[in-house]
């Protein structure tokens, strides 16, 4: 045999290793899957907010007009303080409450001093979220996890193992769904991504949080928390790893955030469940 024709055989053996490694870290969950994942096909993004009805995000009145109109919900849960599950989306209160600091700064009890977006509406604790939706629709529950601290996940865990309605839960964060997967196996658990480095927040990232993003975002980790189901941005529907995922493992993709019955119309192929704001879809 020439020396060429070892280097081509080589070559071949080299790259089947790589793409068969490649798979194993994108595979999600194939063994013992949970028989359904979503009970409905759509969830309105951190309850059915509206702004000219003085209604704001992740509020109790938001959640409360989603369960009236029948969509599923999709919220925020992080920690407060004092260890409350609390339902906010930002780590920091400025955007919303236009408060200096961070959710975690301050404990549940000075949580309530802040309002939603100038309304009247609170930041509601998790628990009382779950008591009013009370199983009547089901939940997608994105734990909000920064860095390696995990310690949302046992604690809103305790809440929804008594919950009787339908939920799963998702996070960007691979470890939170590692934490799922060795504690808690037969809840459907669900990987965040997006194409992070085409975001404007995250373009100018350079070394370390680049590759980390890059990993990320073709889904490289999967093989920590072996989801149930991909949640990704929809306008990045082609990227290849998220198609393999649907395609060729054969799992649930939801999408986020569709804002507008054109964007959900151009998604429809592509995924299985829609996140939506901003619009009613038509059931």
């Amino acid at each position: 045999m020439s020396r060429l024709e070892m280097f081509v055989i080589w070559c071949v053996v080299i790259l089947a290793v790589l793409m068969l490694l490649y798979l194993l870290l994108v595979m999600p969950r194939i063994f013992a899957r949970p028989a359904k994942v979503f009970a409905q096909k759509y969830y309105a993004h951190r309850g059915l907010h509206d702004m000219t009805k003085n209604v704001p995000e992740n509020s109790i009145a938001a959640f409360r007009r989603a369960l009236n109109a029948g969509y599923g919900i999709e919220l925020d849960v992080q920690l407060s303080k004092d260890r409350i599950p609390v339902v906010f989306h930002d780590f920091t209160l400025n955007r919303i409450c236009g408060v200096d600091g961070r959710v975690a700064d301050y404990t549940y009890e000075e949580l309530e001093q802040f309002s939603l977006s100038g309304t009247s509406e609170k930041i509601p604790r998790f628990a009382d979220v779950l008591a009013m939706v009370n199983g009547k629709v089901p939940l997608i529950v994105e734990l909000k996890i920064e860095s390696l601290d995990i310690s949302v996940c046992p604690v809103a865990d305790e809440l929804l193992k008594n919950y009787k309605g339908p939920y799963c839960i998702e996070s960007f964060n691979p470890i939170g769904l590692c934490w799922y997967r060795c504690n808690r196996g037969r809840v459907p658990r669900g990987q965040l991504a997006d194409c992070f480095l085409k975001e404007e927040e995250y373009r100018g990232s350079r070394g370390l949080c680049r590759v980390l993003y890059l990993v990320l975002q073709n889904l490289l980790t999967n093989f920590l928390g072996r989801p149930d189901f991909i949640a990704y941005n929809h306008k990045y529907a082609q990227k290849i790893s998220r198609k393999l995922c649907r395609k060729l493992f054969k799992t649930p993709a939801a999408a986020w955030t569709v804002r507008s019955r054109e964007e959900l119309k151009a998604a429809e192929e592509e995924f299985d469940v829609f996140i939506f704001e901003g619009f009613i879809p038509e059931k």
